[in-house]
């Protein structure tokens, strides 16, 4: 798909992810990028996502709009995540189908493959078993949205493609304590500590589990390349196929922000999925994507862009 000219819908464009996504379209020369505001546009609701799709009339939708969370968040909100997830993505199908939309590509979650599924992941194991019980509602609603736009695509030729991206990390991630993912929620906890100059910092877990990032400009990337390239029914990984563990991942925390004090961990708090990492062969095979980034440079520049924005973030 040539995407100079064409009128493209971002839904969750204004996010932590659909910023990255629609600066890397920008590069394509599309003649309008629309970024529908939650405060406006409530995605879950049928009629309103019918609204936009004829106001708009785009040649391609990129729904990334989604309520998310760490382990903290899924468990508190199951329900929450499971609707708001499911409704979205089901009505952006549906009108997209109705509106005839040239292509649709949605981001679908990890979160998705079984509790126990065999490292690396692999596409072909989506189904063989039932998500890590943290975030399985989540998991299970964009799960449902792989058979929706595989079932679109059998029925009515719908160009539907979804993706799978790994644990994102990077520049204007979400730091709130309640609802962060694990990166910011420990860089947030280390700058604080290291600044009141507290003598220890609390970490959920064992910290055996092991996790997989990427890098939200690569993942922008990607995404921005499956649009161009990718015209098939089976969804794509998109990860760094690097894997590293909890306790790893919050002594690198430490050391880069600079805190002095002890690690205690709260083996009362769960790890979740025992292990995380992904075979993205996929998607270097069918469009040439892979991450560049590598870990430690990304995160230097996420914790850098904490720094400077932290008295603005509450």
């Amino acid at each position: 798909m040539e995407l100079k000219g064409k009128r493209i819908i971002v839904t969750g464009g204004a996010g932590f992810l659909g910023s990255h996504v629609v600066e890397e379209l920008e590069k394509k020369g599309p003649s309008e990028i629309v970024i529908p505001r939650s405060k406006s546009w409530d995605l879950r609701n049928e009629e309103t996502c019918r609204k936009l799709l004829h106001q708009v009339k785009p040649d391609l939708v990129i729904h990334l709009a989604a309520v998310v969370g760490g382990i903290g968040a899924n468990r508190a909100n199951p329900g929450k995540f499971f609707y708001d997830n499911m409704s979205m993505g089901l009505h952006i199908i549906e009108e997209c189908r109705k509106a005839e939309v040239e292509k649709l590509v949605v981001t679908g979650t990890i979160c998705s493959y079984p509790c126990l599924t065999p490292v690396p992941f692999r596409e072909e194991e989506l189904w063989n078993g039932y998500p890590e019980p943290t975030n399985a509602p989540y998991g299970i609603a964009k799960k449902a949205l792989l058979v929706q736009c595989q079932s679109y695509r059998a029925q009515y030729g719908m160009n539907a493609v979804l993706l799978l991206p790994v644990n994102l990390y990077g520049p204007r991630d979400n730091f709130n304590l309640e609802t962060s993912h694990v990166i910011p929620g420990l860089i947030r906890k280390y700058v604080e500590a290291r600044d009141c100059g507290a003598d220890k910092m609390v970490a959920w877990g064992t910290g055996a589990a092991t996790r997989e990032f990427l890098h939200v400009r690569d993942c922008a990337k990607g995404i921005v390349a499956s649009a161009e390239k990718y015209d098939e029914a089976e969804p794509i990984n998109l990860g760094s196929g690097q894997e590293i563990s909890i306790r790893d991942l919050t002594m690198l925390i430490k050391k880069m922000t600079g805190f002095k004090g002890r690690i205690e961990w709260d083996a009362t708090k769960p790890d979740g999925q025992p292990r995380r990492c992904l075979d993205t062969s996929r998607a270097l095979k069918f469009f040439g994507w892979k991450a560049e980034i590598k870990f430690e440079d990304g995160l230097r520049e996420m914790i850098e862009w904490y720094e400077e924005h932290k008295n603005e973030i509450k």
